[in-house]
């Protein structure tokens, strides 16, 4: 591993310590002045956050955790379930299940405590009555291919999901309730934080049949799904309840941000990076080839991929490849771009993205791999795992969606 490479890498671990869930739980986590409590703690740092949570309450009446298998560990005085990322199974509506009947025990002076981050939109799901688990998959697997951003995706799961948009606080709403949200969304809009199970949805059922049709998906969706939204009558007011924001992407950038190198230059050029990842690409190369080198240029948010082949891949497995493709020949040699994202986990991929340089794609053409094709095909963990430039660090037990560094030398 080259010197920059190491840099990039130590600058994506600072990011990921910089959203430490328990630390923010520790922090901002206020005990409860009577009744009983309930804690539940949905999403990829789902465990770090109720270890936090059980540490500093006095007394909780019931704890569950729902999680993704890679992060699910055992903790003491809770019960860990697990559902699928990041397209919903039996599984995940296992654990919805679940959710619906820890709710159920909270009376008029209890709390309940709801510890949110994200990947919960897919790990927690409870289908609106009439649609199948099966066919609740299969919206978010056409939502996850179509390009939509993560609002927009969203604002279509919390009309089909009865614990989405607020769902949560109408099954507890006896009970008081206190949500402490971790944000992997950029503008850390709460409604789109895990689909806002604690939180007014983003929009109607209308305004989600709309997104699905501008987007071509609207004539494939199963009959149950479109029925539903055609149907759905608008809901009464939600019950009151407290939320606040205990961490983001942009405290993470600014951990970059300390932890670049001496002699360069470190600035954070977009802390909003979203859209489809060929204009995300585009967008990093234009700052590269106006920046004056040596420097460090961090971005962060969350990029979309539209699904055009077979292949396997991520989000910012595609965006390295996708910048190394643009920017051959044409900054410094001794580049390295870096794009991964902070769960440690990229698509349906163990990679959480890539780590390329001006030689990634001479590397795959040496082990037989056609950089082009590959990318056409959206199969860049193949193409970066040719080039050995696949990030894997694990699963991470936190998540605030992504984070870019470029390093260009002098």
């Amino acid at each position: 591993m080259t010197d920059l490479r190491r840099v990039a890498r130590t600058m994506f671990d600072a990011a990921v310590r910089r959203a430490d869930p328990a630390r923010a739980v520790k922090r901002h986590l206020e005990v409860p002045a009577a009744g009983r409590c309930y804690v539940l703690a949905v999403g990829k740092a789902a465990v770090p956050m109720m270890r936090a949570a059980l540490a500093k309450l006095p007394e909780v009446a019931d704890a569950l955790i729902v999680t993704n298998p890679e992060n699910a560990c055992e903790v003491e005085g809770a019960t860990v379930l697990t559902g699928s990322h990041p397209v919903p199974d039996v599984a995940s509506a296992e654990a919805g299940r679940a959710v619906m009947r820890f709710l159920d025990q909270a009376g008029e002076d209890d709390t309940v405590i709801a510890l949110i981050s994200g990947g919960g939109s897919a790990l927690m799901t409870a289908p609106a009555e009439g649609i199948s688990v099966a066919e609740y998959g299969a919206v978010n697997t056409a939502l996850l291919g179509s390009g939509l951003g993560i609002e927009q995706m969203n604002l279509v799961r919390q009309q089909i999901d009865q614990l989405k948009g607020g769902g949560l606080l109408r099954l507890a709403a006896l009970a008081q309730v206190r949500g402490y949200l971790l944000s992997d969304v950029i503008g850390d809009d709460l409604r789109a934080i895990s689909s806002g199970p604690t939180v007014a949805p983003i929009g109607t059922a209308t305004e989600a049949r709309h997104v699905l049709e501008n987007a071509g998906l609207w004539e494939g969706l199963p009959n149950s799904v479109r029925q539903h939204l055609q149907s759905a009558s608008s809901p009464g007011p939600l019950p009151a309840a407290t939320n606040l924001l205990i961490g983001s992407n942009r405290h993470s950038l600014e951990a970059m941000l300390d932890a670049a190198p001496d002699g360069y230059p470190a600035r954070i050029v977009n802390d909003a990076l979203t859209g489809d990842v060929v204009e995300a690409a585009e967008e990093i190369v234009e700052a590269a080839l106006a920046a004056k080198s040596p420097v460090a240029l961090i971005f962060g948010g969350e990029t979309t991929v539209r699904l055009r082949g077979t292949g396997l891949g991520g989000r910012n497995q595609e965006l390295a490849l996708r910048v190394a493709e643009l920017v051959t020949d044409r900054l410094p040699a001794g580049w390295v771009f870096l794009s991964g994202g902070t769960d440690g986990r990229d698509g349906p991929t163990d990679a959480a993205g890539g780590i390329a340089d001006a030689d990634t794609l001479g590397r795959v053409r040496t082990a037989g791999g056609d950089p082009a094709k590959l990318l056409a095909n959206n199969d860049s963990y193949a193409a970066l795992a040719l080039a050995g430039d696949l990030l894997i660090c694990g699963a991470t037990g936190t998540n605030v969606a992504d984070v870019q560094v470029l390093l260009i030398p002098a």
